[in-house]
């Protein structure tokens, strides 16, 4: 299996509702976000697929939600903003740019701090 993948980041605030202590005020992070595409085959240039591909779309998103406060977002509407609550989305968000590039799946991983993170990870071979 091949993967290809970018390093990105945004800022924002956000808060967390349950019991999370201190979390649960608002409170800001610079998130750092890894998207990895993944595949069988690569092309014949010798690539898994265009990358700019990956960046264009995670610059789109991350442009939504820089400098923001999730929590007030439709994006995060009725959802709990946690890390992996932010990776799934940013997955949503994503994947469906990807459709038609010939890979196997897409993983989302945000970094809510240098030592915490949070992924998802979907197939992306489907029709």
């Amino acid at each position: 299996m091949f993967e290809v993948g970018i390093v990105a980041q945004f800022e924002a605030a956000h808060h967390l509702r349950g019991d999370f202590g201190p979390a649960a005020r608002l409170h800001g992070h610079t998130y750092r976000v890894e998207l990895v595409a993944r595949g069988e085959q690569l092309r014949d240039d010798g690539t898994l697929f265009d990358v700019t591909v990956l960046q264009d779309a995670a610059g789109s998103v991350l442009a939504g939600w820089n400098y923001r406060n999730l929590d007030e977002l439709p994006d995060f509407a009725d959802r709990n903003t946690t890390v992996e609550t932010v990776a799934r989305t940013l997955f949503e968000r994503v994947a469906p740019r990807l459709a038609g590039q010939g890979l196997a799946s897409l993983v989302a991983r945000v970094w809510e701090s240098p030592v915490v993170y949070g992924a998802y990870e979907g197939d992306l071979s489907g029709p």
